[in-house]
């Protein structure tokens, strides 16, 4: 007897649909997926449309019961906000996928698409995928009603600084901007010698200010003055004022230090230039090369005060120029300066070309200097000298004319910068011709000093073609290396025009 060795097929067995009579494989409903659904939504009750609150100013948006978070587009954070406004509904059922569906910038509309499941009738599983709109609306966050407000405030810095130049206030910007440490502030105003920072918190001033003594030379007093209070709570309501004092001193300024801080210094001459000013004083002695640092607390300790005026600054031709090769350094000498060389030059005033009048002075400028070259330097020969220090000294100690800087075409020099900074977003009360001259001057100290380059974020600027980085003068250029593309995010989440740093084209 042979038996039969075919293979055979087995297939699952089908049932009819109790509803519609399609054959259906058997699940524990007996209902086909079409019926199934038309009979039961499980997406009942879930909302499929809920609006969502975003401040245009701040960028962020609102989760409740009150706190603003800030989210990107399409961002796991915001999808998770979103789901945060169903989360009671979507207690009912299993979510099992969550996705953004694209939708126009500008449209102010977000579409989540949702993926659940429930079990339903005898058991059976249902899955279903809907979209919820979520409509974006506009509401103005309580952090920006104080800025608008621009009288509400807790606590203020004032930043001061006795001198007749900016220069350390635009350094000053360019360290906040970089760092981002006006993010927090609710407006900056420029008063004549100043600025006034704003704040909601205490605690975000006292951040500033440990910024400020880390940055600069400076000291400070804090006050506050008492609102309101409640006696039942026993809280109370202050408004804490910061009052910062900077150095007053400026780079290329001529001071006369105190003999006793002279003497420690490694016994510097007390003539000196002040070359930068950053986190302490730097100081040079045009004599001797001798460089130094002083700090906030020595200058307090120990003040002195500039000798003359920037505007006190007179142009020089250089007659003659020799090279000192064999520096004499005193007992206990400080440090010498690598960067400078230190020169014999003689000069005349361009405004004197016709008189046989001339001046003999050392320089640290002498890597720089050739007989035809112009220079700027103060005369203190000619000048009245008001200070308690140089009145005491021997005056066969005080130069005739102290030398500052090399100086170039300023107009060319305009013309063929392709950089640029950002600016502080500020309040001005007046502004004169003075200060766009004491700015470029800050630009082109940025461009001869490498080391203040450092810490300051300078930018291309593609309206200006590349050049050499030096001019047909010599003048120093920054190399495009050194500079960062500009970023510019024209606009917001909610495709109105986004709030960026305002710039300053030169």
């Amino acid at each position: 007897m042979e038996y039969m060795t075919e293979s055979t097929n087995r297939s699952p067995g089908h049932i009819l649909c109790c509803e519609c009579g399609v054959p259906i494989s058997p699940n524990p409903a007996n209902i086909c997926v079409a019926c199934l659904r038309s009979k039961v939504d499980i997406s009942q009750g879930i909302p499929k449309q809920v609006s969502i609150s975003f401040c245009k100013q701040c960028q962020r948006y609102f989760q409740p019961p009150g706190t603003w978070i800030q989210c990107a587009l399409e961002s796991r954070e915001l999808l998770a906000l979103c789901l945060k406004k169903i989360k009671a509904p979507l207690s009912k059922v299993r979510l099992v996928d969550a996705g953004f569906v694209w939708t126009e910038p500008h449209s102010k509309r977000l579409k989540v698409k949702l993926t659940i499941q429930k079990e339903v009738m005898n058991g059976a599983i249902l899955q279903q995928v809907f979209v919820v709109d979520y409509v974006v609306q506009s509401q103005m966050c309580g952090d920006c009603h104080r800025v608008e407000a621009k009288d509400f405030w807790k606590a203020v810095i004032q930043v001061r600084q006795k001198t007749l130049h900016k220069k350390t206030f635009y350094y000053l910007e360019q360290l906040i901007l970089k760092y981002g440490m006006h993010q927090n502030t609710l407006r900056i105003k420029e008063i004549h010698d100043g600025l006034d920072f704003y704040y909601s918190s205490k605690q975000h001033a006292q951040k500033m200010v440990e910024f400020l003594q880390c940055t600069v030379p400076c000291r400070y007093k804090a006050s506050q003055r008492l609102i309101s209070q409640d006696i039942h709570s026993n809280t109370y309501n202050y408004k804490s004022t910061f009052s910062v004092e900077i150095v007053p001193i400026c780079k290329d300024n001529v001071v006369c230090l105190p003999p006793k801080l002279a003497q420690s210094l490694g016994n510097m001459n007390q003539i000196c230039v002040c070359i930068r000013v950053t986190s302490a004083i730097h100081l040079i002695d045009p004599n001797t090369l001798q460089v130094a640092d002083v700090d906030g607390s020595t200058f307090w300790n120990h003040p002195f005060n500039s000798l003359c005026h920037p505007k006190q600054l007179e142009e020089f031709i250089v007659m003659d120029c020799s090279i000192v090769r064999d520096i004499k350094r005193g007992a206990g000498a400080g440090m010498i300066s690598k960067k400078h060389t230190l020169g014999e030059v003689w000069v005349q005033k361009t405004s004197e070309m016709n008189t046989d009048k001339q001046y003999f002075c050392r320089t640290h400028l002498g890597h720089l200097l050739n007989p035809g070259d112009l220079v700027l330097g103060f005369d203190l020969a000619n000048c009245n000298l008001n200070d308690e220090h140089v009145n005491k000294m021997n005056s066969d100690r005080v130069p005739d004319v102290v030398l500052i800087k090399k100086s170039y075409d300023r107009t060319k020099r305009q013309r063929r910068r392709n950089w640029k900074l950002k600016e502080l977003a500020r309040e001005r009360e007046n502004m004169d011709s003075d200060d766009e001259r004491q700015y470029q001057d800050f630009l082109e100290d940025l461009e001869e000093d490498e080391t203040i380059r450092k810490n300051v974020n300078i930018y291309r600027d593609s309206a200006i073609p590349v050049g050499s980085d030096t001019d047909d003068e010599g003048a120093p250029q920054i190399s495009l290396a050194e500079m960062l593309e500009d970023l510019h995010i024209s606009q917001d989440a909610t495709g109105e025009e986004g709030t960026g740093f305002r710039k300053a084209l030169l």
